[in-house]
């Protein structure tokens, strides 16, 4: 793909943070009485995270991590895996609530900031990295293999390798 086209690899990301937001803003509105609309926003939003995690595990974190050369640099990296990490073991733990109930609720809210805080950790402090380390050209790269990738865990496309 040639450098003028696509998306690059933090615009990619960042308009996934801002979807994810939304969906889980949407489910921390929600009550008891909206049980049905819990589980079908909980579908959603677990099918986003896991592309989503995908993408940056197997081409954003492994190339960020390459690119930059500071020990607090690197260490972004190894606490954005670890966040990740929670993240998959709060999700179980909703999906396994009843979602007309508290706890759900108490989880969900949870799950929100853990994923608030992540995603705002990264725009703020991990992407400008990034942008400086990366460069445009490796950016935009990045950002087609991340389409291309996000296509075929969506059933909407093939893997390249």
């Amino acid at each position: 793909m040639p450098p003028t086209k696509g998306k690059d690899a933090i615009t990619l990301l960042k308009e996934d943070h801002k979807k994810v937001k939304g969906l889980l803003s949407q489910l921390d509105k929600t009550t008891e009485r909206s049980g049905a609309r819990r589980t079908k926003l909980l579908g959603q939003i677990e099918a986003e995270i896991k592309v989503h995690t995908t993408i940056e595990e197997e081409i954003f974190y492994p190339a960020y991590r390459d690119a930059v050369k500071k020990k607090d640099d690197r260490e972004l990296y190894q606490e954005a895996l670890e966040e990740h990490h929670v993240v998959d073991l709060v999700l179980p733990e909703l999906k396994d609530a009843d979602p007309a109930g508290e706890i759900f609720g108490a989880k969900a809210t949870v799950l929100k900031e853990l994923i608030e805080h992540h995603a705002d950790e990264e725009e703020q402090e991990m992407f400008p990295k990034a942008r400086r380390a990366l460069g445009m050209a490796e950016l935009r790269d990045l950002g087609a293999r991340m389409e291309e990738r996000k296509r075929a865990l969506s059933g909407r496309g093939k893997a390249r390798r």
